[in-house]
């Protein structure tokens, strides 16, 4: 069940494909809460200057959401269109423009179809519904070849509170964040600074430890509502589980992002263990994720240690290679940076034939540890975006 007080719709503007839901509204019935983090990218699309602008606030409405058009690298007129969708949505809500925040996912350095978006403005806010969850989680998609939704409640002493995440993204993965858009609501009562320190450790712990290919995207966002409509405030051992499920909800969207990488067919965990402290362990572990020959060697099922110590050696960090241990799930592949045979190898690449596994690398140089979720290197990646606008 959706979280009390929101509602969402999406329609067909003719952005992309004639028919194809691209454009979607999030809607609150009341004031809500609202936080952001966003793109580090210098190239930062419309949206996100807008979104940055508005944000944290305390009298959030809504979402206003297109995929087809990033409406990146469009200028001053590129806000001017943002700035009128917003317009237009909102007096047909009947609420502050100021009170709405934009999105948008799709090809750099076009504009959006400002006029053909107005003409169905009145048909988006008039079919809004809570269970039209499914259809604007539809429409924000781009390469993405499945809708990413995860719905949570939690029964607290004083009642039920519920949370509901949403997001798209599938391809330019990489911290900080992604091509990636996600919007997690919840009907809990919660402050502006509360809600952002929230999000921000938060998405430090999912969509901030992704990475599909290694780029980073003009558009990445993730917005958070809590409108309060449950009328409960979690607090003490109730907000330690309300943290708790709000950050699992943005690691489980992280990893159905990761799981639906373009062209993927395997999902990795690199976990790199025994580090001296936890961002050095981040680093090396982001390193040999967005390896293009261990992420190939993935695809090939194919145990390659090498390129993984070479990845680890040029990620940065001091260590010492002949103290470095291999494994792909409970397989040992390497012992002290030398490895243990064929038959290990062999054994390694039956695991590497499982859809998801995990890559061990330990250090022996302290108690640290971090983990990055990334995928394989297919043909299709290559062949995706060659032909993306084509």
């Amino acid at each position: 069940m959706t979280p009390k007080g929101f509602v969402f719709n999406a329609v067909s503007a003719g952005i992309r494909d004639p028919g194809r839901l691209d454009l979607g509204l999030i809607f609150s019935d009341r004031p809500a809460s609202g936080a952001g983090v966003f793109t580090t990218n210098l190239v930062r699309a419309a949206p996100v200057r807008l979104g940055q602008q508005r944000l944290p606030s305390q009298s959030v409405r809504g979402v206003l959401v297109n995929s087809g058009c990033a409406n990146a690298c469009t200028g001053e007129e590129g806000l001017r269109d943002a700035e009128r969708l917003l317009e237009a949505t909102a007096r047909a809500l009947s609420i502050e423009e100021g009170t709405l925040l934009p999105a948008s996912t799709g090809v750099i350095g076009e504009r959006l179809p400002v006029e053909k978006m107005l003409k169905v403005v009145p048909e988006l806010v008039s079919g809004l519904a809570p269970e039209k969850v499914e259809a604007f989680a539809r429409a924000i998609l781009t390469t993405d070849t499945f809708p990413k939704v995860i719905e949570r409640r939690l029964c607290l002493r004083g009642g039920e509170i519920r949370l509901l995440g949403i997001a798209k993204g599938a391809g330019m993965i990489a911290p900080h964040m992604a091509t990636m858009l996600a919007f997690v609501l919840t009907d809990a009562r919660l402050s502006v600074s509360t809600l952002q320190d929230l999000l921000k450790e938060s998405v430090s712990y999912s969509f901030n430890r992704i990475t599909v290919d290694g780029d980073m995207s003009t558009n990445d966002t993730v917005y958070a509502l809590a409108n309060g409509a449950s009328e409960l405030r979690p607090e003490g051992k109730d907000f330690e589980e309300f943290v708790r499920v709000f950050r699992e909800v943005c690691q489980e969207l992280a990893y159905l992002i990761v799981k639906d990488g373009e062209g993927a067919t395997k999902t990795v965990r690199i976990k790199v263990c025994g580090a001296e402290d936890e961002e050095k362990a981040l680093i090396m572990a982001r390193t040999v994720a967005n390896s293009l020959l261990v992420k190939t060697a993935f695809f090939g099922e194919d145990p390659n240690w090498g390129r993984i110590l070479a990845a680890l050696g040029r990620s940065g960090v001091p260590f010492d290679p002949y103290e470095v241990d291999l494994f792909l799930e409970e397989v040992p592949i390497v012992k002290d940076g030398l490895s243990l045979g064929k038959e290990a190898e062999e054994q390694a690449h039956q695991v590497m034939q499982k859809s998801e596994f995990t890559l061990t690398i330990s250090l022996k140089r302290g108690n640290a540890e971090a983990e990055i979720l990334t995928c394989d290197l297919s043909y299709e990646y290559v062949k995706i975006n060659a032909e993306y606008r084509t």
